[in-house]
């Protein structure tokens, strides 16, 4: 079977849906080589900074993997700013969204709402509320999102740090998104949570 003959969904059988499943199967197993791909495409988004928005995210992933962070911090930090290029307004939620089945809930949470967080360091300059963020004051990951946001993302436009390269990375990428998902038991027996 290369398709399936249904041509709406309530009209497929129990075995094409299991061909489909395959090849879906097959298709995510392509995530991780996409979104290195997509962190590639990042050398040559957003100008005017001293530095590519790549090199934004290996600085801010780099910071996180030499300070001992987890895993999923590390890759939270090198792609938190993933979705620059197709939602530039949304691009944390896009972030959080590619990373939701593989994170905590904290994790998640940080990475949705980091886009709000780090105006702390600039909104007031263009107008903005600097302190937007406060909205969340007693959420139960605010003060996460601070940490971030002033360990991983505002400082990490420095020409002259010494990031890690994408290639360093990369076994990690493939690793982690290869894992099983958040939500599924085996996850947790080998991640722990």
């Amino acid at each position: 079977m290369k398709k399936v003959a249904f041509t709406k969904m309530e009209d497929g059988t129990a075995a094409e849906y299991v061909f489909l499943d395959k090849l879906e199967d097959e298709f995510k197993a392509a995530l991780p080589n996409k979104l290195l791909a997509q962190l590639e495409g990042l050398e040559y988004s957003l100008s005017g900074y001293q530095i590519s928005r790549l090199e934004h995210c290996l600085q801010a992933a780099t910071r996180a993997h030499r300070a001992g962070e987890k895993r999923e911090w590390v890759m939270a930090a090198l792609l938190h700013d993933i979705g620059d290029e197709l939602a530039p307004y949304s691009h944390s939620e896009m972030a959080a969204a590619i990373l939701r089945p593989f994170v905590s809930d904290e994790v998640y949470w940080v990475v949705k709402h980091h886009g709000l967080f780090q105006m702390y360091y600039y909104a007031h300059h263009s107008g903005g509320d600097r302190h937007a963020r406060d909205m969340f004051k007693n959420h139960k990951y605010f003060d996460s999102a601070v940490r971030f946001c002033h360990d991983y993302d505002q400082n990490c436009f420095d020409p002259g740090y010494q990031s890690e390269p994408l290639a360093f990375f990369a076994p990690m990428v493939k690793e982690f998104f290869s894992q099983s998902r958040v939500d599924d038991p085996e996850h947790e027996a080998r991640y722990g949570g």
